[in-house]
Order: C-alpha cells, then sequence, then structure tokens
C-alpha cells in the first residue's frame, strides 16, 4: 500500500508567508498532510493531500464516545540539510498500544513509518532550521463511523499533521503539586495517548494557573501521597546528586524523551533510580536542601525545569544550579536529534 502513495500537491504554497524567525508552537501548519481510511474492516491505501478541514458526520462516533488517539514527534534538520527523525517506531509502536485500549485498529508499521517519511520529503521546506526549532509532527486516529450506539466504530481515520514550530515553554515554570484531582486511575488509560486524558486535565490545571501556577504536578489517585507527572510530561526529580522518575503504569505515560533521558543520564555517570517519589519526600528534601532539581520531559519540551512548586499553601523555590542535569541532559539528547554528535543508540532516523 505504500509503494506508490498518491500526493495530491497543493495549487500555491503557504510557506512564503511563514516567519521562520518567530514561530508559534503548533499552530502554523505545513502544506499537506497523510490520511489514510478504515473501511470494511481494512486500511485502505494512504494518500498525502492538502492540509485542509475534514468533514463528518454529525454522528460520528469521535463525537460521542471519545475513540481518539494521538502521538507526537519532531522532525529536524542538521546543518547538512538531512532530515531526521528521533525513535519514530516507538511512536508507532506507542500509538498502536493506545488503540489497542481504545479498541481502533492499529495501523500497519509500513503505512506510519512510509507515509510520515513520503509526507517529509513533499513538505521539506517547512522543516525549520533554526536553533530549538523543528517540525512538530503530530500522527493521529480517530472513530469516523457513524451511529449513536454505544459501541466502537466500524471505521477510523489515520492522519499525519506537521508544523514548523519554535520552543514550546520559554523559561522555568511554577507548579502547584494537585491535592484533589487526578489524572488517571489503576485500570484506566493513563499509559494511552487518548484525547480524553488532556481533557481531563484542563479544568485543574486552569485552577492551578488562577493561583499563580504554570502547570499542575499529579499525584496518585487514591491517596495523592506520590508523585506521578508533570502537566502532559513525565517528571525527574533530582535529590543530591540523584536523578529520579516514576514508574510507569496503568496510569504514567511510557514516555520516550523520558527513557531517552534515563538511558543517556546512565550512561553519563548520573545515577539514576525508578521508583514511586512520595510528596513528603520531595517537600522534606526542599527543606534540608537536598531538592536540587524538578523537570518535566516530553517531546514538545524535550526538558522544562521546575523553577519551584507548591503544596498546601506553601511555595518551596529550587536552587539555582551553575551546570543543572536538566541542562546537560538536554544538551546531549537534542545533539542526537540533530545530529550534532554520535548515536550510540541508533535513535536516529534518517528520512
Amino acid at each position: 500500500m505504500t509503494e506508490n502513495i498518491e500526493i495530491q500537491r497543493v495549487k500555491e504554497s503557504k510557506i512564503s508567508s511563514v516567519d521562520f524567525d518567530n514561530l508559534p508552537f503548533g499552530s502554523v501548519y505545513s502544506d499537506h498532510m497523510l490520511t489514510c481510511d478504515y473501511i470494511d474492516g481494512k486500511w485502505q491505501a494512504p494518500k498525502i493531500e492538502p492540509f485542509a478541514p475534514i468533514s463528518l458526520n454529525p454522528s460520528a462516533k469521535i463525537f460521542h464516545y471519545g475513540q481518539s488517539i494521538f502521538e507526537g514527534m519532531k522532525a529536524y534538520k542538521d546543518d547538512k540539510g538531512n532530515t531526521l527523525l528521533f525513535r519514530p517506531l516507538e511512536n508507532c509502536k506507542r500509538l498502536n498500544k493506545s488503540a489497542e485500549r481504545l479498541v481502533i485498529p492499529q495501523i500497519p508499521e509500513d503505512i506510519f513509518m512510509e507515509g510520515l517519511k513520503q509526507l517529509l520529503k513533499v513538505d521539506n521546506d517547512f522543516i525549520p532550521t533554526k536553533e530549538g526549532s523543528s517540525l512538530y509532527i503530530r500522527p493521529f486516529m480517530f472513530a469516523s463511523g457513524n451511529g449513536f450506539h454505544a459501541s466502537p466504530a466500524d471505521a477510523y481515520k489515520f492522519i499525519i499533521c506537521t508544523a514548523p514550530s519554535g520552543a514550546y515553554f520559554a523559561g522555568k515554570v511554577k507548579v502547584l503539586i494537585e491535592e484533589k484531582y487526578a489524572r488517571a486511575a489503576n485500570g484506566g488509560v493513563g499509559f494511552a495517548k487518548a484525547g480524553g486524558n488532556y481533557a481531563a486535565q484542563f479544568y485543574p490545571t486552569q485552577l492551578a494557573i488562577e493561583k499563580g501556577y504554570n502547570q499542575v504536578i499529579w499525584t496518585d489517585d487514591n491517596t495523592h501521597q506520590f508523585i506521578e507527572e508533570a502537566g502532559a510530561m513525565n517528571i525527574f526529580v533530582r535529590i543530591n546528586d540523584t536523578l529520579i522518575t516514576s514508574p510507569t503504569s496503568d496510569r504514567i505515560l511510557d514516555g520516550i524523551t523520558r527513557k531517552s533521558i534515563l538511558q543517556i543520564a546512565e550512561d553519563n555517570g548520573i545515577q539514576t533510580e525508578v521508583r514511586k517519589i512520595s510528596v513528603g519526600e520531595v517537600v522534606e528534601a526542599a527543606k534540608d536542601g537536598s531538592l536540587k532539581e524538578m523537570f518535566g520531559a516530553g517531546t514538545a519540551a524535550v526538558i522544562s525545569p521546575i523553577a519551584g512548586f507548591g503544596y498546601q499553601e506553601n511555595d518551596f523555590d529550587l536552587p539555582e544550579l551553575e551546570n543543572p542535569y536538566a541542562a546537560q541532559l538536554k544538551k546531549l539528547i537534542t545533539d542526537i536529534q540533530t545530529n550534532k554528535t554520535e548515536d550510540p543508540y541508533g535513535w536516529r532516523v534518517f528520512v
């Protein structure tokens, strides 16, 4: 199905209107998108067509039962003009893991990979070259089949859209440790990149913003005594010289940036631990000075340092370090992503 992908090009590119020196994140779109439909029990041939609105019946089940999943990826250009992806097969695997949980048919690897590569070739000029910028890639799947009956749909659509983007976050963020609301529960869909997970985050996040914070630190659904994620990212905590992150579970996303950071940290002499992190431990470490860093990790921001956190009406500031792990690790991982250093792991994929 991917040997000869049908390509319908735009009549006139909008690239001349893109200010590559001042790119917002995820709101300027490339000329084309990849689409592929699941009909009559099988995936059809993918095609590349102009980026445009989608027409759906009001009874499409995505609107009623929320069968919607997505991924987040980036494409980069090195100083020789080569186009690179970072661990794209991991995104394909995770998308299919999410699909299984939401009873969405899994996308064949060749459609995902070859379709993506062809799309990047068609819109190659949209990949930024400015330091810190990249082409954000959004693969997603949703129920396009119709019907008000509460059951899985009989038709689905897979789409990949891209957006030349600047940095996701600027500077450090201040976070609030959540004591009431939960991001996910045991046996639920927290490990999946399901759209509903993120919709449910918006309300408690808005409450935190109204209190003067930028984001929420999610805690476990049962006791709210263990730190799990930072907003839409995995979280790392540095106590003294040990970097700690929570284990993945039904509630915690298996972040690709997360596991890349763990590997790179260990290979560069940084001690790591994957274990539960109690709120009490973090608060005590902040009080006695052993809490050195906290940061979020994810595709969009790569690493987002946390400047301070709030808990039970108290605020705690983190120290300003000369050479924090966050900065070291971000450089190490982005240098691999942009082909500025060796890739001992085979994570880079040239398009």
